[in-house]
């Protein structure tokens, strides 16, 4: 007899990131975001603000038993890390800073197994905007899109046609870097592909 597949929890409140691992045939047993500190060490630079996070988030969550799966998503400028836009005027201020420039998106993915060991990945991708026209922002701040979002943007949504090259991983920008989670959780016994035809076949 088969030994019952292993739960996995995806300690995540973010919709896009369970689309994600939904497009690959992933569905998690359950979502349930851990609460942490978000704010940023002094000085810290915006990728390993990213990975720290996402390891603190697979570690706070309470059930040891399960595979639980973190992410956490950062938009930096140089050494500056921009925030999760929440009011318009962060929006704005975020889209003034990218237009027309070059920016990194980091994505920190951790992975706490049942046995305790846990792993982390970041994931580095580059973007370039266009230059904005102030109808072109204030279009895009009228969508509400922005909101809650690193840098003030959601690539997947109406300012994907702002971008005008991107290196890297598309899905990561998005929030959860596809590629790199599946290899994580195969890597570390999770059965994916197991998985995956339970979710087409249930």
């Amino acid at each position: 007899m088969a030994e019952p597949r292993p739960r996995l929890i995806l300690a995540s409140a973010s919709p896009r990131r369970l689309d994600l691992l939904a497009s690959v045939g992933l569905v998690p047993d359950a979502v349930e975001p851990t609460d942490i500190d978000e704010s940023e060490i002094p000085g810290e630079l915006p990728g390993p603000l990213a990975q720290r996070l996402a390891l603190e988030k697979a570690s706070a969550h309470g059930d040891t038993e399960a595979y639980v799966l973190a992410a956490d998503t950062v938009v930096g400028v140089g050494r500056r890390v921009l925030p999760k836009a929440e009011t318009e005027a962060q929006a704005r201020a975020c889209l003034a800073l990218l237009s027309g420039r070059n920016h990194r998106v980091y994505t920190g993915i951790a992975l706490r197994t049942p046995d305790g060991e846990l792993t982390a990945k970041l994931v580095e991708t580059r973007v370039k905007l266009k230059r904005l026209s102030r109808p072109e922002v204030e279009h895009y701040i009228a969508s509400g899109e922005w909101r809650g979002k690193a840098g003030g943007y959601g690539i997947q949504g109406r300012a994907g046609a702002f971008v005008i090259s991107l290196i890297g991983s598309y899905t990561g920008v998005v929030g959860l870097p596809v590629y790199e989670t599946v290899n994580l959780l195969a890597g570390r016994g999770y059965p994916v592909f197991e998985a995956r035809n339970e979710a087409k076949n249930p």
